[in-house]
């Protein structure tokens, strides 16, 4: 199994929702991108909460508009040994200093988690924070979790509210 690490966040002080994955797949790894992987739901799911298709635009593009949209991205899961790219095949992890990024971020009012193993994690992370901020579980946007787009989209669609 090889160490992975999870990226830096996309944050900024005006971030009202941040929505954690569990850790970058390989695919994302190799380009070093947030939800790389062609088959990834994610921008696609996200696209009607911010009013744009931001599958149709480049990476840097993309996290300007969810900046724009006062969302923002980060992992639960620091770093790990994992074999591929399967949230089930995460071991020995140690977790994102969640709680202090959630802290640092004056306008934040939900964390959203991308999947089961995200949602595990970080809520555990945030369990004395529920007061706070509303934690939010989503179906993965993951090309694993074979449920369809509009099977995931009402839930993904909720996070409107929060931003």
């Amino acid at each position: 199994m090889t160490l992975k690490h999870s990226f830096l966040p996309v944050v900024d002080a005006r971030t009202r929702l941040l929505i954690c994955g569990s850790l970058p797949g390989d695919r994302s790894l190799a380009a070093r991108r947030y939800y790389a992987h062609p088959q990834n739901q994610f921008w696609r799911l996200l696209s009607p909460v911010v009013r744009r298709d931001l599958h149709a635009l480049d990476y840097d593009a993309r996290l300007a508009a969810l900046l724009d949209a006062r969302i923002g991205l980060w992992d639960a899961v620091a770093s790990a040994s994992r074999s591929g790219s399967s949230d089930a095949a995460i071991r020995d992890h140690a977790p994102n200093d969640l709680a202090a990024l959630a802290a640092s971020l004056p306008e934040l009012r939900a964390i959203a988690f991308n999947g089961g193993t995200a949602e595990r994690i970080g809520t555990r992370l945030m369990s004395d924070q529920v007061d706070r901020y509303a934690l939010i579980g989503l179906p993965s946007s993951s090309p694993l979790n074979t449920a369809g787009i509009a099977a995931k989209a009402a839930a993904w669609s909720a996070l409107q509210a929060y931003i």
